[in-house]
Parts: C-alpha cells; sequence; structure tokens
C-alpha cells in the first residue's frame, strides 16, 4: 500500500507538475478528441486565426485550472478531497495537451502571460482550500458552471468549419460538468453571491487579456 505524501514531498510534487504545465511537458492520458475527426475542410487565414485565439484563451484557462487544482489539493483536510482535485486536475491535464496541440496545427501561440495565469490561480486555490474542504469544493462546483457557459460560448464562436477545435471543446465541457457534480456530491457548498462575482470578473479578464497576449 502506497504511504500519504508528506505536506514537503506533497509541495514538491505541486511544484514538479507547475513546472510541467508552464513548460509543456504536460502529456494527455487520453487520445483528442480531434483524432475522432475526419476533417477535409480547409480553414481560411481568417477561421484559423479566430481558432486560435479562441484556443490559445483556452489553453490558458487549462493552465489556470491546473494551478487552482494543485493550491487546492495542497491544503486540503482529507486524503479522499486530494485524490478527487488531483483526478480532476488530470483530467485538466488532458485538456491542456489537447488544446496545446490544436494550438500548435493551427499555428497559434499560447499566451506570454501563461506564468501568470498558473501562479495566480495557484494562490488562489490555496486560499479556496483554506476555507475547509466543503468550501473549496464548492469552488470547484462554481468554477466548473462557469467555465462550462465559458465553453458554450466558445463553441458559438467557433468558426463551423474548424470541427477539430469543436470535438475538443465539447469533450471539455463533459468533463467539466462531471468535476462540477463530483464536487457537489462530495459535500461542497454554495459559493456566496460576492465570491460568485469576482470569480466571474476573474474569468473574463483571462478571457479579455489572453485573446490578445
Amino acid at each position: 500500500m502506497q504511504l500519504p505524501l508528506s505536506w514537503p514531498d506533497r509541495l514538491i510534487a505541486v511544484l514538479d507538475d507547475g513546472l510541467r504545465a508552464l513548460g509543456g511537458a504536460a502529456s494527455a492520458a487520453r487520445p483528442s478528441p480531434s483524432e475522432q475527426v475526419i476533417d477535409a475542410t480547409d480553414l481560411s487565414d481568417d477561421e484559423r486565426r479566430t481558432s486560435a485565439a479562441l484556443l490559445r484563451v483556452n489553453h490558458a484557462g487549462e493552465l489556470a485550472a491546473q494551478g487552482l487544482y494543485s493550491g487546492q489539493a495542497l491544503v486540503a483536510r482529507k486524503s479522499e478531497t486530494r485524490a478527487q482535485l488531483h483526478t480532476a486536475a488530470r483530467e485538466e491535464g488532458d485538456h491542456l495537451a489537447w488544446c496545446a496541440a490544436r494550438l500548435d496545427e493551427l499555428g497559434g501561440r499560447p499566451s506570454v502571460l501563461a506564468p501568470f495565469w498558473y501562479a495566480g490561480s495557484f494562490c488562489i486555490g490555496l486560499v479556496a482550500g483554506s476555507f475547509g474542504d466543503e468550501r473549496s469544493l464548492g469552488f470547484v462546483a462554481e468554477t466548473e458552471r462557469q467555465v462550462e457557459a465559458h465553453l458554450d460560448d466558445h463553441l458559438r464562436r467557433l468558426p463551423a468549419a474548424d470541427r477539430k477545435s469543436s470535438a475538443i471543446l465539447e469533450r471539455m465541457a463533459e468533463d467539466e460538468a462531471h468535476h462540477g457534480t463530483m464536487a457537489s456530491l462530495a459535500g461542497g457548498t454554495e459559493v456566496p453571491p460576492p465570491v460568485r462575482r469576482c470569480m466571474a470578473f476573474g474569468g473574463e479578464m483571462l478571457r479579455r487579456i489572453s485573446i490578445l497576449l
């Protein structure tokens, strides 16, 4: 039986995960949904730029998710909560790798503020986790609810011809819904309205800035 990691060991693991995510070394455990799409349609230059900009936003968002879950897991009280957060983070890692690969295919680039998105979200995760597991899981549920709405918006904005990117975002939305449901079932408490508004504001800032930078 594997012994639980000590706090210093968990901190080292978190630092390693962060470096991997920011360095582009994170790999997906699941194949990209885009691989199942047979798409012979060539995108125009404008369509390619639009898709690349939207994928850059989602790549930044997945970096933020990695930081957020890592921060929450680091200070989680219960091993069950920590395991649930790590499971969600691994699936978010798949999303990160899928977005990075598709972004490269489109000739795009990641956000130049990638370290900021990760570090800022990691700090937010530490704060959310410090209020206890129930509130931390409630924060996860609300985060995923807002991310679902964001993904629905991007699915409407993607060029119709870009079926590969659509397949990725559709699978991401399914996973986010699952993460939110599991967090609520695990005892997550509802986030107060002022906190929800602050979360929405932070998410909007990430989207507005990363689509340009």
